[in-house]
């Protein structure tokens, strides 16, 4: 397909992709495939690299070119690059959090009008732009579906019952005519946002390293806008996890001691954002709290029985540091850009 015929297929106004990725290249050669198969051409992919890894660069020197061969260079951006792929390097593992607040910064200050961010471990369906792109003509903030791993539906629950700090696992599933449900949530595997919305709210928050902060920029959005989760799928989840099927309708991932940590730990951010905002209740709070330590147990004994002692520990310590966090005379909220 021709560089022609690809514009005369909906497309998004300068659209970003933000990847972030960390020693996961078998899962990244796979997203860059399915990104080579899109029917229609992103402006940027910034690849945001945790690793500093030279294979990692190496893949996507091979990449950009690829790209350069099949869709040609584009407009250029703020530094004046007209290539479409951009590699964006850290000097540390900075977390997720870090990758998608320094990636989506990067691709602001080029000049992008859209950002969809993911992480390595999904790829993109060819026709995603297409699908996403006559939303966007209404909407400012838009989450697509997705597959999971064996290509059937992924529940994400796209309600956020923020005096618990909570996802709501009672959400209805339906999207009804419109073919969207409102949303006060995100998720950094798929979501898309425009240039509006991140001079209103600020970059996402880097501190979290890991967990809450996709969900905290959604809460964010839905203070300026009304986020929405479409019913197109856009995206298919590559790695295999595993999970306990719970009634068939709902899936109990298996996660690491670290994510446990930062599970509680990161709840001291989020009421802190709360409190901003003037939606922190602290009897409902510290039920949330309870109620997500719990779920922590279960899929310790569910899951990850093999790490009780440690995952026991990683929670306990999460949940201590939380206080901390929550008292902090220092900590300030991701500032707006405009």
């Amino acid at each position: 397909m021709t560089q022609s015929q690809h514009a005369k297929k909906a497309a998004i106004d300068k659209l970003a992709i933000v990847i972030v990725t960390y020693k996961r290249q078998k899962l990244l050669a796979t997203l860059f495939d399915s990104l080579k198969a899109l029917t229609v051409a992103p402006w940027r992919i910034v690849i945001v690299d945790n690793e500093h890894s030279e294979t990692t660069e190496s893949m996507v020197e091979e990449f950009r070119s690829a790209v350069t061969a099949q869709w040609g260079q584009t407009i250029a951006d703020a530094s004046g690059n007209t290539n479409r792929v951009v590699y964006f390097p850290q000097e540390g593992n900075i977390g997720g959090s870090g990758g998608f607040s320094n990636g989506v910064r990067k691709a602001y200050e080029l000049g992008a009008e859209w950002f969809w961010v993911m992480d390595d471990d999904v790829a993109v369906l060819p026709d995603a732009i297409e699908k996403l792109a006559p939303w966007t003509l209404h909407h400012d903030v838009i989450q697509g579906s997705r597959n999971d791993y064996d290509g059937g539906p992924f529940y994400w629950q796209y309600h956020f019952i923020v005096p618990l700090g909570i996802p709501d696992p009672i959400a209805p599933a339906a999207f009804g005519p419109r073919g969207y449900r409102l949303m006060n949530t995100m998720c950094f595997e798929g979501g898309l946002f425009r240039r509006n919305i991140v001079e209103r709210i600020g970059f996402p928050d880097g501190r979290f390293f890991i967990y809450w902060d996709d969900t905290m920029y959604g809460y964010l959005a839905s203070k300026v806008t009304n986020p929405i989760e479409v019913k197109d799928v856009i995206i298919r989840r590559t790695r295999d996890i595993d999970n306990w099927n719970i009634a068939g309708l709902r899936q109990l991932n298996s996660t690491s001691d670290m994510n446990r940590y930062h599970i509680m730990r990161n709840r001291g951010y989020m009421a802190r954002y709360f409190m901003v905002y003037g939606d922190y209740r602290p009897a409902l709070f510290a039920l949330g709290t309870a109620a997500t330590a719990i779920k922590e147990v279960i899929r310790l004994v569910a899951v990850d029985k093999g790490h009780l002692r440690s995952g026991l520990s990683a929670i306990a310590r999460g949940w201590w540091d939380s206080r901390k966090l929550l008292h902090d005379p220092d900590w300030r909220p991701m500032p707006a850009l405009k």
